[in-house]
């Protein structure tokens, strides 16, 4: 049997199951295997019917939604046109990344592999369920799954298993190669001109309009109320899409990294041999854009970071420091040092200083991650704000025992920008959001989002008031009604417009703590005679910590106490409720 190509193809939101395909490809190309790493949606589908061996990783999103990079891949290969029988030819594998407190676990990864084997595909092993909640994190179930793959790759490739693999502490091949120039008349970025669809890849430089605190300078909590101008861009939105950016880091951080590297920030060089598509960098780049906008060295590095770096450790301490990071037994120390303090990666390369003065510029890409695209639930109509796109962001600071706060990297940036000190720039575009609003004019909907939560409702209330939808709930929870309650006088002038039922929930203005659970039980009456008698939908979204599943069981109280029926029959007309549309939700931790 002829030595395969090994494909390693991914489906990521938020890098995590990027940056496990990446450790697979590193330790294939170890094994002196031929390995190429791909989105799924950048790999052409059509394909899979002559290929021979696969390892596909894959996360959930949502209400057991694939990721945005999978979703093409996704529509293929459960078209029901496809025979019984067409990828008989491929081995494959697939390995799930999830959090068993959501109640899809691993659907997508469960699904894919159940489909992969109809087709008729031979898996190599059984599927790998990951799990973010166990005590060791997704490595422990990772690190085993991967130890079974390779042992029964090998025993069915046999003259692979004779090949003699890369030492632990070599680095391997870098995935692309870093290109300084010399020639000052290459200085001007080349960078697309050509007019698209504001998107990843093309996303619209939208005017920064205004920049606004909506909590009292005296509240612990710095909530913004961010307007952009999207005028020429082409951008159309409905209530419940989201707004897609990509943050930039800090620049005393992008300086930082400059100098303990010792490379030169206005450096400027191009891309050669990458193996993984790397399409969002201009050509040539100068090393400050490639430091400030692409390489994510303020996140929390995972292990595979500790994995390479320890191949450039030449000091004997700093070796075994990293050794141990790398290794399974090391979690529990990895994850003191790391995770529990929210280390960043800039703060362990000034950690391990000799480490990283040998640390070579072509494997920057292998190292760092990219930034990931942030999102945020659009929080006006285009009714109602012709031309603008707004949004509500709670902005991310807190302590740890690290000297220096610990700072939401997009949040941060986004409040550090002010349009009064002249023109500011920020790209982005829309995508569709999970939350969708009924097109019937006498559908009442029910809406509860405590805190930030309530952005895509104000987008969707603009939206129904300006169509005449007027049969509008709101369920709203902050703290104190002086402090942070989000567009009160909005909602007030709605109210005298008979456009809208408002209940809120001030936690901490009275002895006793109010959330919006109990106004939803207190309600009972009101809201089983719109969702009982005249079809409401109800919609909740906030943060996913205990909110969602509280109201969720509030509603089935209603349910029992004025529908007369059993815990069980609340718990299925829940369900019937979420199967059919007119139980959404949209949450985030």
């Amino acid at each position: 049997m002829s030595e395969p190509t090994l494909r390693v193809l991914y489906g990521s939101q938020t890098g995590t199951a990027q940056d496990t395909a990446q450790r697979i490809a590193r330790q294939g190309r170890r094994r002196q295997l031929q390995v190429q790493v791909l989105p799924l949606d950048s790999y052409n589908v059509a394909n899979l019917i002559s290929e021979s061996l696969v390892i596909i990783v894959c996360s959930t999103t949502g209400q057991g939604d694939p990721p945005d990079n999978m979703k093409n891949f996704w529509r293929f290969i459960f078209k029901k046109s496809l025979p019984v029988g067409s990828l008989s030819r491929l081995d494959c594998a697939v390995l799930g990344l999830g959090d068993s407190s959501y109640p899809k676990f691993n659907f997508v990864a469960k699904k894919l592999h159940k489909r992969l084997m109809q087709l008729g595909a031979s898996t190599l092993l059984p599927v790998g369920l990951a799990d973010d909640q166990h005590d060791l994190g997704a490595d422990a179930v990772i690190d085993p799954w991967l130890t079974s793959l390779w042992a029964n790759l090998f025993a069915l490739y046999p003259s692979l298993a004779e090949v003699i693999p890369l030492r632990e502490d070599e680095a391997g091949i870098a995935v692309s190669r870093l290109c300084f120039l010399l020639d000052e008349r290459e200085d001007r970025l080349r960078i697309p001109t050509e007019q698209t669809a504001p998107s990843q890849l093309h996303p619209f430089p939208s005017r920064l309009l205004s920049n606004r605190r909506v909590t009292d300078t005296s509240h612990f909590q710095d909530v913004r109320h961010i307007e952009f101008d999207i005028t020429g861009s082409n951008i159309e939105f409905a209530a419940g899409d989201v707004v897609m950016m990509f943050p930039r880091n800090a620049p005393e951080d992008v300086q930082q990294f400059c100098q303990l590297l010792r490379i030169d920030p206005e450096a400027r060089f191009t891309l050669r041999d990458v193996t993984c598509g790397n399409t969002r960098l201009p050509q040539p780049c100068t090393v400050r854009h490639l430091m400030e906008r692409y390489l994510d060295i303020a996140a929390v590095p995972r292990r595979s970071f500790f994995e390479l770096l320890s191949t450039f450790a030449t000091d004997e301490l700093e070796h075994e420091k990293l050794v141990e990071f790398s290794s399974a037994a090391g979690q529990e120390e990895l994850h003191i040092y790391c995770n529990r303090p929210r280390r960043t990666a800039l703060e362990v390369l000034a950690d391990f200083p000799h480490t990283t003065a040998e640390l070579k510029v072509d494997y920057l890409l292998d190292l760092f991650p990219e930034i990931q695209p942030r999102s945020f639930s659009i929080a006006s109509s285009l009714q109602a704000h012709p031309n603008r796109l707004q949004i509500l962001v709670a902005v991310v600071r807190y302590k740890t025992k690290m000297h220096k706060q610990r700072e939401g990297l997009c949040s941060t940036w986004l409040a550090s920008l002010n349009p009064e000190q002249g023109d500011v720039s920020v790209p982005l575009w829309v995508k569709k959001g999970s939350l969708r609003f009924p097109k019937e004019k006498d559908t009442p909907v029910i809406m509860v989002g405590p805190g930030t939560g309530v952005a895509p409702f104000r987008s969707a209330l603009q939206e129904r008031i300006a169509e005449g939808k007027n049969a509008n709930v709101l369920f709203f929870g902050c703290r104190s009604e002086s402090k942070d309650f989000y567009f009160g006088s909005e909602w007030e002038e709605m109210m005298k417009a008979g456009h809208l039922s408002l209940f809120t929930a001030f936690s901490r203005d009275q002895e006793e703590k109010v959330y919006v659970q109990q106004r939803v039980r207190e309600n009972a009456e009101l809201l089983w005679d719109l969702i009982a008698n005249k079809g409401a939908c109800f919609y909740i979204a906030g943060n996913a910590k205990q909110m969602p599943a509280s109201v969720c069981d509030a509603l089935k109280e209603v349910f029992q106490q004025e529908g007369g029926v059993s815990a069980e029959e609340a718990e299925q007309m829940l369900t019937a409720m979420e199967r059919t549309g007119r139980l959404q939700s949209e949450t985030w931790s």
